[in-house]
């Protein structure tokens, strides 16, 4: 499956079911939830959400918002470690395992594509 032809397979409410099953998991957890602010939530669910549907196909609202995402710059002020990581992709694996919408195949590739990103993000030496 291409990138491109994630977004027509799930469309919006794939990627937002998506987002909430991640982000219900993220306040309680030790290693994740701490770097998010308290009062930003719906803001960090709502940047992922639109990230995840410009990158497969979707509309352009996170660029048209935010510019280029400028992923590494934009995620270095918070410590992610190769224990970081792993949660964060633990908890997206949990999460695209609960979405329904999301049909097998497009799991795999968006479950490749997360995993690849988040081992780009790592900013800390073990």
């Amino acid at each position: 499956m291409e990138m491109n032809e994630v977004y027509p397979a799930i469309g919006e409410q794939g990627f937002t079911a998506l987002v909430s099953a991640f982000y219900a998991q993220v306040p309680t957890d030790p290693i994740l939830g701490p770097m998010y602010p308290d009062q930003d939530w719906a803001g960090a669910e709502e940047r992922l959400r639109d990230f995840l549907v410009y990158r497969f196909g979707g509309p352009a609202r996170y660029i048209e918002q935010r510019g280029h995402p400028r992923l590494r710059g934009r995620h270095m002020p918070f410590v992610i470690d190769q224990a970081a990581r792993d949660r964060w992709v633990l908890l997206m694996d949990t999460a695209l395992e609960q979405t329904s919408e999301i049909p097998p195949e497009v799991r795999r590739r968006l479950g490749e594509f997360l995993a690849d990103v988040a081992s780009f993000l790592i900013n800390r030496a073990p």
